[in-house]
């Protein structure tokens, strides 16, 4: 499965990559938003983990510009904004989960693993009456 990462901190890009690559995946390293946007537009990832302090785009215009194209890819965003409010502008702009740095990288792979449970299509809902 493939992973984007979209994070800037360099060492933590190669800490979490080097983690994730033990346990298989296939991770792709983007160093801001931008950048983050156009890989996963070129070569839509099976998911996403991004930070929300970015340069050129944050995580939240990140998530609001994926989901204003139509994709379903789930996405993890991971920031040291730990308020209630900053969860919920996160969540509403169409990130999968939310999670506060720090983590550990056995937490960050347990949601990691749950979204791709849940996979990246959306099912959209049955009213009967």
């Amino acid at each position: 499965m493939k992973i984007l990462l979209v994070e800037d901190d360099e060492q933590l890009a190669d800490i979490v990559t080097a983690s994730l690559k033990q346990q298989n995946y296939a991770v792709e390293v983007a160093t801001d938003g931008q950048l983050g946007l156009e890989f996963a537009e070129a070569a839509p990832p099976d998911a996403m983990i991004v930070d929300v302090d970015l340069p050129t785009l944050d995580g939240i215009d990140l998530c609001k510009k994926m989901r204003s194209a139509g994709s379903h890819v789930p996405i993890l965003l991971v920031t040291a904004r730990d308020s209630e409010t900053d969860k919920i502008i996160g969540l509403d702009a169409g990130a999968d989960d939310y999670v506060t740095k720090p983590c550990s990288l056995k937490e960050l792979s347990a949601r990691l693993r749950a979204l791709l449970r849940r996979g990246g299509t959306t099912s959209t809902p049955i009213l009967s009456w």
